[in-house]
């Protein structure tokens, strides 16, 4: 099995264990789909851009404000919410969620599958 196909298990594993959980993609830094676990109607390359310019500007705010390393950015949005979170330094994990999340365990699940892809990647 393929590192991409790997990759895509895991993510499939995280939409369909983790309640609330409806979609998971890892981007590479450049905005490149890596793999992905969408809903159909969901453009893969749209997400992939969006997700590296949220993490390009996630990291620069947490260095220039001295906040550490760049761990994890969320957004609300009134329907649900978009969580981003590195997996290694080449790589970061796009999760939707819905607005009913229990985001403690869904911060708990995305922690385990990022770690899980980051000895892939």
């Amino acid at each position: 099995m393929s590192v991409s196909e790997q990759i895509t298990k895991l993510l499939k594993k995280l939409a369909s264990t983790t309640p609330d959980v409806e979609a998971a993609a890892v981007v590479d830094n450049d905005g490149l789909m890596i793999s992905s676990a969408l809903p159909a109607d969901v453009e893969d390359d749209r997400v992939a851009a969006m997700s590296a310019a949220l993490l390009g500007m996630s990291e620069r705010i947490v260095r220039e404000l001295g906040r550490g390393e760049f761990e994890m950015v969320m957004i609300r949005g009134s329907d649900g919410f978009t969580i981003l979170t590195r997996c290694g330094p080449d790589a970061v994990l796009s999760v939707l969620a819905m607005k009913s999340a229990k985001l403690g365990l869904i911060f708990l699940d995305i922690s385990r599958t990022s770690k899980e892809i980051a000895r892939l990647i």
